[in-house]
């Protein structure tokens, strides 16, 4: 792994491209160069804003992690057994713990996956307070290109909440269908020689199908999320990633710019193409412990905070396609985030191979945590990590 794209040229053994960036072992390498593969856009901070971050450091070496088979593992075991690229842990707004592996530094931009989707809700929030979005508006108001797709009749809030009845496998591993075309049209995918190019919004006339009713259960589908994006887009007259910059990215404190890959006509993948540093992300989960206020500026209403954390449909999250992955756990699902619930819910967000977001507001505790694993989904590496979020959240609470 160490010599993946190290040669010049690299060789053909060691070579990261777009038809097997995601696969491991090359995604040790491209998760965090992936606008080398795939087209972006930039998501600007603005240095003078940027917030530092104190260091309060905190020895989390004799920390033991229950690995769900009777047996433990230490914490450095734990690190290296989840294939942690980087790790960013804040208590109280300071720098508690930090790791680095497979050449990734404080610096190093790192693709989200799905944490992407808590962003995307993260934004919706801000343009529903500034009036710009009505969640409770039918998609095809703003959008009636998609007014005679299975999206008819489709609220912004059934995108927000993934409860729209679209007939759409999200089979990561799938090597044909529906999900191939989606990716070609994002530009994840190459295409096959001679086959014609697409785009990420010509392919919702693609989508007909309904599996149920919208307002049904959770049916997770990427697609809804970059319809939400298109929506934000008509809603406002702006691009994606200048209301990402503006609206969240700067007024957060930033360090670094971030970034968004983009399909051949610049639209953008919000369901999962966003790429950020471990501290700026873990500065967007200080920003949720803050109740949406960075610097004494809201940024984020409180009541939509609120509203992510308690409000999920329990019911619709049980039936939905989405419980088998976190097996006996206590998820409400709400605005593209996760809320486990307890004494101390964790608002989180969630990405294939192994991305997570933890803001514990409760304790004042951040956990950011990029990943390259070798599955898409990895029940028990999910498991893993959040039983090692409860772990550390329970260390340092009373340290």
């Amino acid at each position: 792994m160490s010599r993946l794209m190290n040669d010049f040229p690299a060789s053909d053994a060691s070579q990261v491209t777009l038809a097997n960036w995601r696969t491991a072992p090359f995604n040790s390498w491209s998760f965090h160069h992936v606008r080398e593969l795939v087209p972006s856009a930039d998501i600007p901070t603005d240095q003078s804003r940027a917030s530092s971050l104190a260091s309060d450091p905190v020895n989390l070496s004799g920390l033991i992690i229950d690995d769900g088979t009777g047996g433990t593992l230490p914490f450095d075991a734990y690190l290296e057994h989840s294939h942690t690229d980087g790790l960013v842990i804040l208590r109280d707004g300071k720098i508690a713990f930090e790791h680095y592996a497979n050449g990734m530094s404080a610096g190093t931009p790192h693709i989200l996956m799905s944490v992407s989707k808590s962003m995307l809700g993260l934004l919706a929030g801000a343009l529903v307070a500034r009036g710009d979005l009505d969640p409770e508006q039918q998609v095809s108001e703003l959008i009636p290109e998609i007014a005679e797709t299975a999206y008819k009749g489709a609220t912004i809030r059934h995108l927000l909440d993934m409860r729209t009845g679209l007939d759409f496998d999200e089979d990561y591993l799938a090597t044909s269908g529906a999900i191939i075309a989606y990716r070609k049209s994002t530009n994840w995918n190459p295409l096959e020689p001679g086959e014609a190019a697409s785009d990420l919004r010509s392919f919702y006339n693609e989508l007909q199908d309904l599996s149920g009713p919208h307002g049904g259960p959770i049916n997770y589908v990427s697609p809804n999320c970059d319809l939400l994006g298109w929506v934000m887009e008509r809603a406002t007259g702006r691009r994606y990633a200048d209301l990402m910059s503006e609206l969240l990215w700067q007024p957060l404190g930033a360090e670094h710019n971030a970034y968004i890959t983009v399909d051949r006509l610049g639209a953008p993948r919000c369901a999962g193409g966003m790429c950020t540093t471990t501290r700026d992300l873990a500065r967007v989960g200080q920003l949720i412990v803050d109740n949406g206020t960075h610097d004494g500026n809201s940024i984020l209403p409180p009541v939509w905070i609120d509203d992510i954390e308690r409000n999920g449909d329990r019911d619709a999250w049980q039936s939905g396609n989405m419980e088998v992955d976190f097996p006996g756990l206590d998820i409400l699902y709400r605005s593209q985030c996760y809320s486990l619930q307890g004494d101390s819910p964790l608002i989180s967000g969630f990405g294939i191979h192994g991305q997570f977001l933890f803001a514990d507001r409760r304790n004042g505790i951040v956990i950011a945590k990029f990943s390259s694993q070798p599955l898409p989904i990895d029940v028990g590496q999910i498991m893993l990590t959040m039983r090692a979020a409860r772990a550390i959240i329970a260390e340092l609470a009373t340290s």
